[in-house]
């Protein structure tokens, strides 16, 4: 059996226009798709599926503002059309036009961490790195 290398994420980060605004220490991504059913009169069964709209929800862990996001006074309660980019060996996953539907917090002293995230996007894209 040959040995199998599987691509790690290397980086995974929150950006708004252009800026990192902070580290992912982990993530999990689901798809799913909006679809009806197509029905024909006298047929007991739909004909077929229509597909419609794909979303994207990632759970984020352990999230770290970067310096400059400190210093700027950015909160991830305000974060709105913001971008989670997930660097692996040879190319970037980047989902854009994000917003957050939960937030977790489980800090401690003196660390500026979000816990855990449920984040929502619309849009998913892969370039080469």
């Amino acid at each position: 059996m040959a040995n199998m290398t599987i691509p790690t994420s290397r980086d995974i980060y929150l950006e708004l226009n252009g800026k990192k605004l902070a580290v992912v220490q982990g993530y999990s991504a689901k798809a799913s798709r909006t679809s009806r059913e197509v029905e024909a009169f006298g047929e007991s069964e739909p004909v077929a599926t229509v597909g419609g709209q794909t979303r994207y929800t990632l759970e984020l862990s352990r999230l770290y503002a970067t310096d400059e996001a400190i210093g700027d006074g950015v909160s991830f309660y305000e974060l709105d059309d913001f971008s989670v980019v997930v660097c692996r060996p040879g190319k970037r996953i980047i989902y854009s036009h994000c917003r957050w539907s939960n937030i977790e917090e489980l800090g401690k002293l003196g660390e500026p961490v979000a816990e855990k995230v449920t984040v929502i996007s619309c849009k998913r894209m892969e370039t080469d790195a």
